[in-house]
């Protein structure tokens, strides 16, 4: 196979490889299952820089791998990349654990309400009724009105 790239789609290209690289080596390093299956490829990827224009986006490691240079890696573009995914991450994670924490708290309960004449609604749509409660006080709020009870549940 041939691909034919211009130096502005392989900047792109290289800085795509670093931010796949980025999420599958962020907050577990190189030594990972993942990391490893992507490695050859990272490298091969790195090692066309040169020839394509592109030197100053790498730079070599002591044990001769390459990686991407600071030039790549700290550039604004994909510093607002990496932060807008983490943020994004963080909220999702967050209004899912509350909601499936608050969830898991109603279902304790049901146990011991009698149920009424109309079925209840299910498991899925009373946890989608706490995300989109969560999702609310959260865009209007942010974090301002999060409390946290050490050793306690809100």
């Amino acid at each position: 196979m041939k691909v034919s790239l211009t130096a502005k789609e392989y900047r792109q290209l290289l800085e795509l490889v670093h931010l796949g690289m980025w999420s599958v080596t962020g907050y577990q390093g190189d030594d990972t299952a993942a990391a490893k299956r992507y490695f050859e490829l990272d490298q091969k990827l790195l090692e066309l820089a040169t020839e394509a224009g592109c030197a100053d986006l790498i730079e070599e490691r002591e044990d001769s791998s390459l990686q991407p240079s600071p030039k790549l890696t700290d550039s604004d573009r994909i510093r607002e990349i990496q932060s807008e995914f983490q943020n994004d991450v963080f909220w999702h994670e967050f209004v899912t654990r509350l909601a499936d924490r608050d969830h898991a708290g109603t279902q304790a309960k049901a146990g011991l309400d009698t149920p009424g004449l109309e079925p209840p609604p299910t498991s899925d749509d009373r946890l989608k009724k706490f995300e989109e409660r969560y999702w609310d006080e959260f865009e209007k709020n942010d974090l301002a009105n999060v409390v946290v009870l050490r050793g306690g549940r809100g």
